[in-house]
């Protein structure tokens, strides 16, 4: 029965306490309030670690932490969150008295990708002793962790359990198990397991081509990807950048350039990621025009993409174009990153700008907080050896928090052969020695500098050493794009 308020033409005929009566709240009740919204819901829409905080407290004051579902969101929120805190949901988790596959799965791809990968191996151990079965959410998540910390054997272990539950043919946890061989540099068994999977979708095929292009078989990547192709799969974007870098490593500027043209055909938009990855196929390939191009169009980059066009052009020869790119890219407000500076500082190199590279690498510590790895040093050692400051780069040698590896020596005595600087030579060789001692490389290089100096004594007496020793020169190879 539909019931309206009284107007007040009819509400003047009626006595004065009949009207008071009517018009008390008591009689027209107003509508109660919404029902205020789930904890569960609550704990999905946090925002901060606090707001979750007060979302669990709520829980437990209303009895709701015994709900499997307000609990399992909760623990989510909490430890996957990027403003989550891990050890707080792991104290959630010790107080579930009978977790679900769910939880366990949860905590677990936490543990993966946090900064301890292998508490998810404990995990799952943990999981298994009170009798919660894996499913094939579980094996993905610590295939994941195996990856991270590089543990091969772990992942063969989590593979065999994977054939114990039957499993091996889910797409799913065949697909991480593929990324996780690939990822532990095991690309034999990522293939074999790779073959035996009867019906293979674009996820593992782009897997697999991924897993040889980050292992730097390139020909390998290619092969597949035609493979792929033929069999009627269209790449996605993640498969094409691959491809691409993989085009980008083995010098195939045509394929690379056969890929462009097919992106254009099927309307595929050239984002930040395949943007990016033509760029650096490219520049790499040294058809820098068509690079610098492809990074004026794009309308949005990130600091990939300028690194790969800084060090494109470091790499062939255009010293000042990447010194110019990289204060531009200072203009442009996007911070520099570790691999920004071993282009830059490359650019240095090749043009002999030792003032300006000398001021780069220190800016790395003073301006950038970028701590300079052994790249960067070697960068500084090959400039300073070109410009004949032979005494200076050994100092920076000295001076590194790492010890010297033969890279970086093999460099230096480079330098002093160039300069004709036996002395430092000599001590170069003894350091290279100490770490390579079957090194017939520098033997070579002092012996024809003792003869530049007309010292035959000591180039018979090297040559005595390499014959003893029975060190012989190895041929070296070359790449041929066929």
């Amino acid at each position: 029965m539909f019931i309206r308020e009284p107007d007040s033409a009819w509400l003047g005929m009626l006595p004065p306490k009949f009207s008071k009566h009517l018009l008390s709240p008591a009689f027209f009740p107003r509508p109660p309030p919404p029902n205020p919204p789930k904890l569960s819901l609550l704990a999905d829409r946090c925002a901060f670690m606090k707001q979750l905080q007060q979302v669990h407290a709520q829980m437990v004051v209303s009895s709701r932490i015994n709900d499997e579902f307000a609990v399992s969101r909760l623990l989510s929120s909490c430890s996957l969150s990027n403003f989550g805190d891990l050890n707080y949901a792991l104290r959630i988790f010790s107080n579930i008295q009978q977790p679900n596959s769910f939880m366990w799965n949860t905590v677990i791809r936490a543990q993966a990708c946090g900064p301890n990968p292998h508490k998810a191996l404990f995990l799952y151990i943990r999981m298994r002793r009170v009798g919660v079965v894996p499913g094939r959410h579980t094996f993905p998540f610590l295939i994941k962790a195996c990856s991270n910390f590089r543990s091969l054997q772990s992942c063969k272990q989590v593979h065999t359990h994977v054939l114990k539950f039957g499993l091996d043919l889910d797409l799913h946890v065949a697909n991480g198990l593929v990324r996780g061989y690939s990822l532990s540099n095991n690309l034999a068994d990522a293939r074999l397991l790779f073959d035996e999977i009867p019906e293979r979708n674009l996820s593992i095929w782009t897997t697999m081509i991924s897993g040889y292009a980050q292992n730097l078989c390139s020909n390998e990547a290619l092969v597949l990807f035609n493979q792929m192709t033929k069999e009627g799969f269209e790449p996605n974007e993640a498969t094409l950048a691959s491809v691409l870098s993989a085009c980008a490593r083995s010098g195939c500027l045509e394929t690379g350039e056969r890929i462009h043209q097919f992106m254009k055909k099927k309307g595929i938009e050239v984002g930040v990621i395949l943007g990016t990855a033509l760029v650096y196929m490219y520049s790499k390939n040294g058809a820098i025009t068509r690079a610098q191009e492809l990074f004026d169009s794009m309308h949005e980059r990130n600091i990939a993409t300028w690194n790969a066009m800084i060090c494109g052009l470091a790499a062939h020869g255009h010293a000042e174009d990447a010194l110019s790119l990289f204060q531009r890219e200072k203009k442009e407000n996007v911070v520099p990153n570790d691999v920004t500076f071993i282009g830059v500082l490359s650019a240095c190199c090749h043009a002999g700008l030792l003032d300006v590279g000398r001021d780069i690498f220190h800016s790395m510590r003073t301006v950038y907080g970028i701590e300079p790895k052994i790249e960067h040093y070697g960068c500084m050692v090959d400039l300073l050896g070109r410009r004949g400051k032979l005494l200076e780069a050994e100092e920076l040698i000295k001076g590194m928090p790492w010890k010297a590896d033969v890279v970086i020596l093999g460099a230096l005595l480079a330098a002093s052969k160039n300069n004709a600087n036996t002395e430092v030579a000599e001590r170069l060789v003894k350091q290279i020695l100490a770490l390579e001692p079957h090194n017939h490389g520098v033997h070579v290089v002092l012996s024809n500098m003792y003869a530049e100096t007309g010292r035959w004594e000591e180039v018979l007496r090297l040559r005595k050493v390499m014959k003893v020793e029975r060190l012989k020169k190895e041929p070296g190879w070359s790449l041929v794009d066929i």
